[in-house]
């Protein structure tokens, strides 16, 4: 990419997302008193005096913590100042100067990366009462700012834009985004980090290890394509504290903005009532779907038709999943996690995919010819022309003397004319009636 990312790191708690969501001009990033809250990499995009770059939030540094959560958190963090055009190191100008502030300080002067140290919680401007202490970090003049109001933001800006990189202007002008979404602990991050090819989500044992939504962006054949890493999907009677009611906030938000669905299930757990209902959102929204079942590697005693019998079994319970794609697939050792890539860049070609007029009215006129309208007492139900109206997803408007004759069984034999001639695979498609002018 060519657009710069600035990362954001210190130790926990210093109001590091704070001041990542007062930089990307809204809530994106999960803040809570306790640290620690942030985990993964949070990417948002930032814009100011017309330029244009990522901002990176990271979770709090501990560096010396033999703690196993702790070490992966440092690596995450230590993955965004590899990454970053420019690092803010954030301290707490509260507090002071902390021991950790000065554990953190020599290993960002060794990155040879740009720093901008900020104070945070400043509540008078431009002096504060711990000001000097910082200055033995080595790391220049702190720039004070308080995130959670505001005071000193547009400054803190001034001085990033002036240190970032000059821009050559070729940023990539169509991305394809992408939400990876499921229940917890089914391997949504494992995913991402084998199709991103690093580690670039936290990855554990524990149920629920990512509680943001977390975007990473890969080039796969000259196309960019935008993963959201969600927190995993559960039941509104299990989100029992604010960062997980938090978190289902931002994965529906991420379902809401994005192109293609990615659902992952477990193999060896089957296919639950809560996976449906999140397949039937994603459906529901417009947006594209790509089954993905996860763990195929452990699934026992399979032989040719395991899948078929699988697939048999879902499609029962949720008909419309018979025009999804099922990917069969292990994030662990790698079988076929490429074939997700190739079929969400299909499923969102299809997404976008516009059908002439003409063909749309000779495949409507064929499926008329082969089966006419259910009629009712009156006037005789006529289908007239149709068109598509819309894409992402494809819509398609009927004009009919009669529109709200056409009964539904009939609009479904419509829809499933149009898919076997035109595929649509993984992508709702949706059918308006419309009325001719001049009739009500």
């Amino acid at each position: 990419m060519s657009r710069p990312t600035v990362a954001i790191v210190g130790r926990p708690n210093v109001g590091k997302s704070t001041l990542f969501n007062r930089l990307v001009g809204g809530r994106q990033a999960i803040v809570a008193d306790g640290a620690g809250t942030t985990r993964d990499r949070h990417f948002g995009d930032a814009d100011w005096n017309g330029r244009s770059f990522w901002v990176v939030d990271t979770g709090g540094l501990v560096p010396d913590s033999h703690d196993s959560m702790d070490r992966l958190i440092r690596r995450q963090a230590e993955v965004a100042v590899e990454e970053a055009d420019l690092i803010l190191f954030v301290v707490d100008a509260k507090d002071g100067l902390h021991p950790l502030d000065e554990a953190i300080a020599p290993y960002l002067r060794r990155t040879k990366r740009p720093v901008l140290l900020v104070a945070n919680k400043v509540d008078t401007l431009p002096a504060f009462p711990t000001q000097h202490e910082f200055y033995g970090l080595g790391l220049g003049e702190p720039v004070p700012v308080s995130a959670s109001v505001g005071k000193g933001s547009g400054d803190l800006l001034d001085e990033v834009v002036a240190k970032l990189p000059q821009s050559d202007g070729s940023e990539t002008a169509v991305e394809i985004k992408v939400a990876i979404v499921g229940r917890p602990n089914v391997g949504k991050s494992s995913l991402a980090n084998r199709l991103l090819g690093q580690e670039r989500h936290v990855v554990s044992p524990e149920a629920g290890t990512t509680r943001d939504a977390v975007d990473s962006v890969l080039n796969y054949h000259g196309q960019a394509i935008r993963f959201v890493d969600t927190a995993g999907l559960r039941r509104k009677a299990r989100v029992d504290d604010d960062v997980e009611f938090y978190s289902t906030v931002r994965t529906r938000r991420a379902l809401e903005e994005a192109d293609v669905a990615v659902l992952v299930v477990d193999a060896t757990d089957g296919v639950h009532a809560q996976d449906l209902r999140i397949a039937t959102e994603v459906w529901d929204r417009g947006a594209g779907l790509v089954l993905a079942v996860n763990k195929w590697d452990l699934v026992e005693a399979k032989d040719p038709n395991t899948a078929k019998r699988g697939f048999d079994i879902v499609t029962e319970k949720a008909p419309f999943l018979a025009d999804v794609p099922f990917v069969y697939l292990s994030a662990l050792t790698g079988q076929r996690a490429r074939k997700i890539l190739d079929t969400v860049l299909e499923v969102a070609r299809d997404r976008h995919r516009r059908i002439p007029t003409a063909e749309v009215n000779r495949v409507l006129e064929a499926l008329v010819a082969r089966s006419q309208p259910p009629q009712r007492e009156g006037e005789e139900v006529k289908l007239l022309y149709a068109s598509q109206v819309a894409v992402a997803p494809p819509t398609f408007a009927i004009v009919s003397n009669r529109p709200d004759d056409v009964v539904e069984h009939y609009q479904r034999y419509l829809l499933r004319g149009f898919r076997a001639a035109w595929g649509f695979q993984g992508v709702p498609v949706r059918l308006r009636l419309r009325a001719r002018k001049g009739r009500e």
